[in-house]
């Protein structure tokens, strides 16, 4: 075994270093669940009890069963954020369970990084002996963090400082405190979505090219609404067939025309059954 100590001290000082940043990551999360419906597992069944979370904490009740939930969350004070992770979404997944995949997980991730790179910066000779003892050059450094194993135990601590914050507090005051940083997530996913490339179309084959002229020729003929439904099926098979195309080169020239879902298989269909008639 090689001596890592000093880097997964490392990560934890950084950790500690971010634990305003992750207390701020823990409330935007929380921004919306009062809103969601409350629901809990009877005899093994997921059932909508009624009304909102926000409605069972307005009366005092608790957002946690007695079938669900974790153990280290349990006897929580109804209402709270240590209350609001251990009940269960209307996919009977605990709150807890996905706090810590879309919340603790990330969150220790970038941070063990941050770590690497600060080790890279400021303690060359042990990072270089760290990466030999590793077996990697040092380019992907998430890859260093996760042979290096540091991400376990950091979890651990991210959730312990995150409960030490929060635990009791009122869910509805959490919400409130993260509402502004969750208003800036949503808009950095909107921007990431629009800067998605649009998906490549699919590409013509090209022996099939004069196939696919005549195929939009013969539609554009019948005077269709596009994208052509599929009870217009009958229609755009006779049109393709007057036009000259051939039986079998139909099913590579309809994905290249503006059809409705289920159009292309209405029209293979027709064609098959007036195949099995003749």
């Amino acid at each position: 075994m090689f001596d890592v100590d000093w880097m997964g001290q490392l990560t934890r000082e950084v950790l500690r270093e971010r634990v305003p940043a992750l207390i701020a990551e823990a409330c935007a999360w929380c921004v919306g669940i009062s809103d969601r419906r409350h629901h809990e597992r009877r005899r093994g069944r997921l059932v909508e009890t009624g009304g909102t979370n926000a409605d069972r904490m307005a009366c005092g009740l608790p957002l946690s069963g007695e079938e669900d939930g974790r153990l280290d969350l349990g006897d929580a004070r109804p209402g709270s954020f240590r209350d609001a992770l251990n009940a269960v979404d209307a996919d009977g997944v605990v709150y807890a369970d996905r706090f810590d995949r879309e919340v603790i997980e990330p969150f220790v991730l970038a941070t063990c990084v941050l770590a690497a790179e600060r080790a890279r910066a400021t303690r060359r000779r042990d990072w270089a002996e760290l990466l030999d003892d590793l077996g990697e050059d040092g380019c992907d450094l998430a890859g260093v963090v996760r042979a290096g194993e540091w991400e376990a135990p950091l979890r651990t601590e991210a959730e312990h400082l995150v409960l030490a914050a929060l635990a009791d507090v009122p869910l509805l005051d959490v919400e409130a405190e993260g509402l502004p940083l969750s208003l800036v997530r949503a808009a950095e996913a909107l921007t990431r979505g629009a800067a998605d490339p649009a998906p490549v179309p699919a590409r013509e084959d090209l022996a099939a090219s004069g196939a696919v002229f005549l195929a939009r020729a013969a539609l554009a003929e019948t005077g269709l609404p596009e994208p052509v439904a599929p009870r217009h099926a009958d229609r755009l098979l006779t049109a393709l067939l007057a036009e000259g195309l051939e039986p079998d080169e139909l099913g590579g020239v309809l994905p290249h025309l503006p059809l409705a879902p289920g159009t292309a298989d209405a029209v293979l269909t027709l064609l098959d059954a007036g195949s099995s008639q003749a």
